[in-house]
């Protein structure tokens, strides 16, 4: 829901398990919501199950809406960068398959030139090199209801 004043422009981010990830971006000032959901397959309206077969070529990602005035996009790419380790090929920690790769679903221009540089800066920090792709953003596909906000309603803080 957007107030008076707010603008919206919308992120998307593929960081492995989207439930973690949700909840670190609710905690940013200036996230206006978060949805969680799938993009970047060829399945159309696919559901949790079908993606964790691992043959949809979705990844699992965060859908951020966010006002551009109260919080930038190099800030939600922070958030990306420390919600993940950006040097696993298909995997985050225990969740193995190309559903849980890393990944910047850029909406624009602007957002596809903030990743590149911000990968570009990012890379040499950690002890393997960065496998985050960067690539439009597809159709998104909201997830089950019980996927949103999930740590929220399992009582789990993260």
């Amino acid at each position: 829901m957007l107030y008076k004043g707010e603008k919206m422009e919308r992120a998307t981010f593929g960081a492995g398990c989207f439930w973690g990830v949700e909840a670190d971006f609710r905690k940013l000032p200036g996230v206006i919501s978060t949805q969680v959901g799938f993009t970047g397959g060829g399945v159309p309206e696919p559901t949790y199950k079908d993606v964790c077969r691992g043959d949809t070529g979705h990844a699992e990602v965060v859908e951020v809406a966010y006002d551009p005035e109260k919080v930038g996009y190099d800030q939600l790419l922070e958030v990306f960068w420390s919600s993940h380790d950006p040097t696993q090929l298909n995997r985050q920690g225990p969740d193995v398959g190309t559903q849980y790769r890393s990944a910047i679903f850029f909406h624009n221009e602007s957002q596809e030139a903030a990743a590149k540089e911000s990968i570009a800066a990012k890379e040499g920090t950690f002890s393997r090199p960065v496998v985050t792709e960067v690539v439009p953003v597809g159709d998104f596909y909201r997830a089950e209801e019980y996927h949103q906000q999930y740590f929220d309603k399992m009582g789990i803080s993260h």
